[in-house]
């Protein structure tokens, strides 16, 4: 097929709709919008964002599990040229309050409770960082805040011509989304990403994995993530397909979606494969139809996934500031070459393996850095110190990452250089956990590495140093960071210590990479 002339969402969705109108785009359980009526649907809200205010520039949070208002909302936002803060639906009311206000938010589109939590009462613990106005996707009315569907009220009064002003003002370099991820410092870094970015990287990802408007994504990565938003969503939008939303990821649940709507795209962490082939349901339920699709893991984990059913499934390499990947196998490579290399990179990116001291490339084969130039965010929102501190005078990302290229040119990924931990595949700076950590009245200092999970691939653990005279307990501790970070944050395991235990250098400074080994068992203990 032929690659999209598009270079913004809502032109995509045009053209998308124009050779694809009667097919299915999005299926959320009963509900299904083909291109045509999805088209339909994304102009009746952008219409009602203008209606209510949201201009050009803004920045519109949306807050939900995956579910059809929020690749409507998505659209409808960037059809008119505001910016989506994607937010995670774990996160506490201080993350959320944080976000708001770094990034300026004026608009909040929100479900009426958020993991279980009712959200005036989580608006209200983010106190003044609340956003002006909120659009509430709600069976019933919540106080102070708008209905989704009143948006299509608030639309009928914007005549056509003042939304195709708006439409036709939205250019190829606009911000189309922000997202924030963990960084090596207490606070996430706002990563800008542009529209262009999100059509022609995405049309990359998916020739690799040889997709087809026939199609059908099976999607419970979190949209909120870079993995869902922006690298599934567009990746198989730029080929005609379909994607089926799952709300939250529930194993059972997942294996008879992907059976009853012949999904034949597999996006998923380790951890998810894992709990669909431990799942009882499992042996009842034809997952023929998977084919296809993208993952990070070992070669043991890729496997996995193989196993059940999607044979031809791409492991990749990337990171939200690069749109998602940058490197990704093809489906029709050699099985053993897949479940061993990140591939190749992609069309117009380049990746280079450097000394991480001098910046200097290394030769083929060596182990170094690995650093990105081509789709790359512009820069990290309103932080030009971080910007500074992320990309070479080059213009190439360091991304803390440690990898070699071999003589075919596949990137073979080994490690972080940098101390983030990748929990259930989900990237949490230790930083941020040991500020939360440490504002506990009983901890002196706190240290938070990853150790080795069967399910997580790492979890966070965290070495304490209690102050004088105290002794916090372990389940103290795991609420007051559950008061304070999304569920995944939260360490699992702790070590109490004296400051004499821990490793340090003869300087005095601490070997992080050494905290795990205090977390094996002693000599003759298993």
């Amino acid at each position: 097929m032929d690659a999209p002339v598009s270079r913004t969402a809502p032109d995509l969705l045009d053209e998308m709709t124009a050779r694809y109108g009667a097919r299915d785009f999005i299926i959320d359980g009963e509900r299904r919008f083909t291109y045509a009526a999805f088209q339909a649907v994304v102009r009746k809200h952008a219409k009602g964002l203008l209606g209510i205010g949201v201009a050009r520039g803004d920045r519109l949070a949306i807050l939900m599990e995956n579910q059809a208002e929020w690749v409507i909302t998505y659209f409808a936002a960037m059809s008119i040229g505001a910016e989506v803060v994607a937010l995670n639906c774990w996160s506490s009311a201080r993350e959320l309050a944080y976000q708001f206000d770094h990034a300026g938010v004026r608009h909040l589109v929100a479900t009426s409770a958020v993991r279980g939590r009712p959200l005036p009462e989580l608006l209200d613990e983010v106190g003044s960082a609340t956003p002006e106005q909120t659009i509430c996707v709600a069976e019933t009315p919540v106080a102070d805040t708008i209905s989704f569907d009143g948006l299509v009220q608030a639309g009928a009064a914007v005549s056509n011509s003042t939304y195709e002003k708006a439409r036709s003002a939205v250019k190829a370099k606009d911000v189309a989304c922000i997202l924030y991820t963990s960084g090596s410092t207490s606070t996430p870094k706002g990563v800008p990403l542009l529209q262009h970015g999100m059509v022609d990287n995405m049309w990359r990802i998916g020739e690799r994995q040889r997709l087809s408007p026939d199609d059908r994504l099976w999607l419970a990565v979190s949209l909120f993530w870079s993995f869902g938003c922006v690298n599934a969503l567009f990746t198989l939008m730029t080929h005609g397909g379909a994607i089926v939303l799952q709300h939250s990821f529930d194993a059972g649940e997942a294996l008879a979606l992907i059976e009853r709507e012949r999904c034949s795209v597999f996006y998923g962490t380790p951890n998810m494969s894992l709990a669909l082939i431990e799942h009882p349901d499992r042996p009842k339920r034809d997952l023929s139809s998977l084919r296809t699709g993208a993952t990070i893991g070992t070669p043991d984990q890729v496997r996995r996934i193989v196993e059940l059913g999607a044979t031809e499934i791409c492991n990749v390499y990337g990171l939200t500031e690069a749109y998602g990947n940058s490197a990704v196998g093809d489906a029709h490579d050699p099985l053993e070459t897949r479940l061993n290399n990140c591939g190749r990179p992609l069309d117009d990116v380049e990746i280079r393996i450097v000394d991480p001291e001098t910046r200097k490339p290394l030769p083929t084969g060596e182990t170094g850095e690995i650093v990105i130039r081509g789709f790359l965010t512009p820069g990290y929102l309103d932080d030009p110190d971080r910007t500074a501190e992320g990309f070479d005078v080059d213009g190439f990302l360091l991304t803390g990452d440690l990898g070699y290229l071999d003589t075919e040119g596949y990137l073979i990924f080994r490690g972080r250089l940098k101390e983030m931990v990748k929990t259930g595949g989900i990237n949490v700076a230790p930083a941020e956990v040991e500020a939360v950590l440490a504002s506990h009245a009983d901890v002196e200092e706190a240290h938070v590495t990853g150790v080795p999970d069967s399910r997580l691939d790492e979890a966070l653990a965290a070495v304490i140093v209690s102050r004088a005279g105290t002794q916090p307990r372990e389940s103290e501790l795991i609420d007051h960071c559950r008061a304070e970070l999304a569920a995944y944050k939260v360490p699992r395991r702790y070590r109490f210590v004296d400051r004499a235990e821990l490793p340090l250098t003869t300087t005095g400074k601490l070997q992080k990479n050494r905290l795990p080994e205090l977390f094996e068992p002693a000599p003759g203990q298993s």
